[in-house]
């Protein structure tokens, strides 16, 4: 797992038990999946599709630095299903795991569009020598 992105949880981040707001959290997950996919689909418009049930194994409090996970499962015609796992950066515990999330790449109309792509790719592949 490649670990991308990484959160300090913030006073405004807590739910009143004190500890990491699990919407929060998903919408952390949601932006980083889609920024994953808009990068290896090379297409603005891909959204969310689905995203599989979630795991909440331990539990992130105010000054906890978390980092964002996130591989790719599969690559469909018009689609990139990603896992992604959450840690806490200085402890290395899971806090979440999602194990399917899946990204769809979009047309100007909003109709799923085919992007050919089977495989990651990295910007320095993309870049050349």
């Amino acid at each position: 797992m490649r670990f991308h992105t990484r959160k300090w949880v913030k006073p405004e981040d807590l739910n009143p038990n004190g500890t990491l707001f699990g919407g929060r959290l998903l919408e952390w997950i949601d932006e980083e999946a889609a920024l994953y996919a808009i990068i290896q689909l090379e297409n603005p418009k891909t959204v969310t599709k689905y995203m599989s049930e979630i795991d909440f194994r331990s539990s992130a409090r105010q000054g906890d630095i978390i980092e964002i996970g996130m591989d790719v499962v599969t690559f469909g015609r018009a689609s990139l299903t990603l896992t992604c796992e959450v840690r806490n950066k200085m402890t290395r515990e899971s806090i979440i795991v999602v194990d399917r999330i899946v990204m769809v790449s979009l047309d100007e109309e909003g109709k799923a569009k085919p992007h050919g792509k089977t495989r990651i790719e990295y910007v320095k592949d993309r870049l050349g020598d």
